[in-house]
């Protein structure tokens, strides 16, 4: 089986690199890139192609999907998470207070 083959993959897999594709591709990157990070994030969760059999099925780990865009606190600026963090001290001294 030479490489890049995606034979040993279930259907499932091939759709969910598929959805995972465009929505790179909807951000703006490349068709080949894309392409790539989709293969490398179901490679990731599922552990690679599946083979049929008895006691070969795996929990799938979603870690890393869930973490996309909301690393290192990226979602919000640093004048937002200062906000926050002032905010949620005053509650806390409020709330010790009495």
């Amino acid at each position: 089986m030479p490489r890049g083959d995606k034979s040993s993959y279930t259907e499932k897999q091939k759709r969910k690199a598929t959805h995972i594709e465009e929505g790179y591709e909807g951000r703006g990157v490349s068709k080949s890139e894309a392409e790539r990070r989709a293969w490398a994030t179901v490679n990731k969760e599922s552990g690679g192609g599946k083979h049929s059999g008895s006691g070969r099925g795996n929990a799938e780990n979603h870690s890393a999907s869930r973490a996309g865009g909301h690393k290192s606190g990226a979602s919000q600026s640093a004048q937002q998470r200062s906000a926050a963090a002032k905010k949620g001290w005053e509650t806390r001294r409020k709330n010790a207070n009495g």
